[in-house]
């Protein structure tokens, strides 16, 4: 009778865990739309239209980036979304924690929106590796803010990844040269119920996107229906 009822408090247990997982990946994903589709929403100060046309994948932490006392450091979860095929219509997300060191954006130690988009499949394919190191493995810059990226310097114009924060209503470009991304696979594991890696989620497109993450897609469609670049052929 004790094992018993082990069995079923144990079934208990796992399911109100998993269902909390799920809700608060889901929430993240929420999140992470609504950051986006408010930066958008001013053209003046929101990422160069050009610019997220070209941009293979979006990463977005919403409002989860908190600074430490002291040494400034900083911690956030946040999804990554990619064109399907790297030119098709955008896919499912691959969850991930990104953690650095004196980003350069601390505002009074508030949480943080953070926005990056990858410009090439060979930014993205970086990206994939363990524990990448922005900056260093990928180039990055502090992107430019406008309707066009007319003003944009030939280092933002190069770079694999572009990033901007959102702090107080302040919206701008951003360097996270220092910070380290790596995929969340526990996170993963809460959307998807299925242990994926992040290039079977974003390149090879094995995942379904769940119904978590419509919104975040369909924004992301909103503002940039097509672009980026295809992946090139393994």
């Amino acid at each position: 009778m004790r094992k018993l009822m082990s069995i079923v408090l144990w079934l208990v247990f796992s399911g109100t865990a998993l269902a909390a997982g799920q809700s608060k990946e889901a929430k993240r994903l929420e999140s992470a739309a609504f950051v986006v589709n408010e930066i958008m929403q001013a053209p003046e100060q929101g990422i160069p239209r050009d610019l997220l046309d070209r941009a293979v994948c979006v990463g977005v932490i919403p409002s989860e980036l908190r600074f430490a006392f002291g040494l400034g450091g900083s911690y956030g979860r946040g999804a990554l979304v990619c064109r399907k095929g790297g030119d098709g219509p955008w896919g499912a997300p691959s969850m991930f924690t990104l953690y650095g060191v004196n980003f350069g954006f601390q505002i009074g130690g508030k949480a943080t929106d953070i926005v990056f988009i990858v410009m090439n499949t060979g930014g993205v394919r970086k990206l994939l590796q363990s524990g990448i190191k922005l900056g260093v493995d990928a180039s990055a810059a502090a992107g430019p803010v406008g309707r066009t990226a007319e003003g944009a310097t030939d280092l933002q114009l190069h770079a694999e990844i572009l990033s901007y924060s959102r702090s107080r209503g302040l919206f701008a470009g951003v360097s996270l040269a220092g910070a380290v991304l790596k995929t969340d696979y526990g996170a993963n594991y809460q959307l998807y119920r299925q242990v994926y890696e992040a290039r079977q989620i974003l390149i090879d497109g094995l995942a379904t996107p769940p119904a978590a993450a419509k919104q975040l897609d369909d924004i992301l469609a909103q503002y940039s229906p097509r672009g980026g670049e295809p992946f090139p052929k393994a």
